[in-house]
């Protein structure tokens, strides 16, 4: 936050009414606990009432707004001979990304400690959750109906809806946000006027119109065309990465790019780079040489625009990352998947950010009616290359493609994994899968089709396809996905 920004909020806290129950002042509090407590309460307080973030204020007097300075300084505090910080966020349960602003205002030293309201749970201090009640702060257990108040919005939450960046003109919104991007990208003409502009970023929920006259840029305006997502702080670390390694593992690091549009501007440059970056073999034509790349971009496109629509924006300090070694590229985004791994090829999508998603898909970036991998396991099957895996790892999902190596050279998991997004592949094209399906994905010459035939028994015997009609012969034996 600049000299500037933090003027600006602390003009905008001291006009608030003398008892708002998510914005509170202090002079010279800083007893670590209290400060605990107030993150709790400000930062309960602040989604009860629906704002993007509680306050807690030191330098302005509480009853007249007056300002009178502190002498708190947060970076050199200490708690338990921890930095106060550092000790604040191991006692705050979930951990929320809670940031101190220091300055001067009307020259006098001001500290703003801004709270980013709960968003999937009441967060607690220590062992208790706290609630604001008029100016007091008290337990959110004395107060059932505030908890069961705030239990009910968080089941509506949608992070497409909350406020990226609150109070800004008419001004800073056509300089954050990349509205031409939004016209081309909606095939629409640019609006003759700065009215017209505003009026149609609002009616897509991209801003908002807020009591003071100014505007609130939502989630959904920053994370999809912000001009810098580094202008919009919480979202700052939602920048996807690319890292590529030396070899196989994260020893030594050759370069590391890190994207800072929003997503729908900044996508197809991102696919750009990503594919600059990654090996190519010389194929040999009849007349001439051309580089071909080693993994289809067609599933590099669909697994990072899945990384960054289904990811989990309440995980904060992370964000969607590639990280190309030499032997395979990893598409890690934060949050569980909401629909088993293995029926990530046949199932609709679900997604936490259906206004994200629908956007994407609007704009022709994701699939509209599925989750697209379907067509990475279709490019990986042309390419030859061995089978994608899906995996939870932590609270991240992982969507790693191997670079080409032979059927010798697959393990025994890797075979079986390959049998089985095939007979999905071949279930969702309303075909089944066969001896002789198979063997051209592996490209098994014809005689050596009992190669195959012990990869499909392999792959029966770990439960996940199964013979689609015993009665016929084993020339026409065909099969199916085990769910079937």
């Amino acid at each position: 936050m600049d000299a500037l920004q933090f003027t600006q909020l602390v003009h905008s806290l001291k006009r608030l009414p003398a008892e708002t129950e998510w914005v509170e002042f202090k002079q010279n509090n800083i007893d670590p606990n209290e400060i605990g407590e107030y993150i709790s309460a400000l930062s309960n307080s602040a989604a009860l009432l629906r704002q993007p973030s509680g306050f807690l204020v030191w330098g302005i007097e509480d009853r007249t707004h007056k300002i009178v300075g502190t002498t708190f300084k947060p970076k050199l505090a200490k708690a338990q001979k921890q930095d106060l910080e550092n000790w604040l966020n191991n006692n705050a349960h979930p951990r929320i990304d809670f940031r101190f602003h220091e300055g001067n205002f009307e020259g006098e030293s001001v500290v703003v400690l801004e709270i980013p309201a709960a968003q999937h749970t009441p967060v607690r201090f220590t062992d208790s959750e706290f609630i604001r009640v008029n100016s007091a702060k008290r337990r959110l257990k004395d107060f059932p109906e505030k908890e069961r108040a705030l239990w009910a919005l968080f089941r509506e939450y949608r992070f497409e809806r909350e406020i990226a960046r609150a109070d800004v003109t008419s001004d800073d919104v056509l300089k954050l946000v990349d509205y031409p991007a939004y016209f081309d990208l909606t095939d629409k003409p640019l609006p003759p006027n700065r009215s017209a502009i505003l009026d149609s970023l609002a009616q897509e929920r991209m801003i908002v119109k807020n009591a003071h006259g100014s505007y609130d840029i939502t989630n959904f305006g920053a994370i999809l065309f912000a001009k810098s997502l580094r202008n919009f702080d919480r979202l700052s670390r939602k920048a996807l990465r690319v890292v590529i390694y030396k070899g196989k593992n994260k020893v030594e690091t050759i370069r590391e790019i890190s994207g800072d549009k929003g997503y729908a501007v900044g996508y197809e440059n991102a696919i750009s780079v990503i594919n600059s970056l990654l090996p190519a073999n010389e194929q040999i034509g009849k007349a001439f040489r051309q580089e071909a790349r080693m993994y289809p971009e067609i599933a590099i496109r669909e697994l990072v625009a899945n990384a960054l629509i289904h990811q989990d924006f309440s995980i904060s300090g992370t964000g969607p990352m590639v990280e190309i070694y030499s032997d395979r590229i990893e598409i890690v985004n934060p949050g569980k998947p909401l629909i088993d791994v293995l029926r990530f090829i046949d199932h609709p999508p679900r997604s936490r950010n259906e206004d994200v998603a629908s956007f994407m898909r609007q704009i022709n970036i994701c699939e509209e009616r599925g989750s697209g991998i379907d067509k990475v396991i279709h490019a990986v099957e042309l390419f030859q290359l061995p089978p994608p895996d899906f995996k939870v790892s932590g609270n991240n999902t992982l969507s790693i493609l191997y670079a080409d190596k032979p059927l010798s050279a697959m393990s025994r998991e890797e075979r079986i994994r390959a049998c089985y997004q095939h007979t999905v592949l071949q279930y969702v094209s309303n075909e089944r899968m066969t001896n002789t399906s198979l063997r051209e994905r592996f490209n098994i010459a014809a005689p050596n089709y009992p190669m195959a035939s012990k990869i499909i028994n392999e792959t029966i015997k770990a439960g996940l396809i199964k013979l689609y009609d015993a009665m016929v012969s084993n020339k026409q034996r065909s099969y199916v996905p085990v769910w079937t």
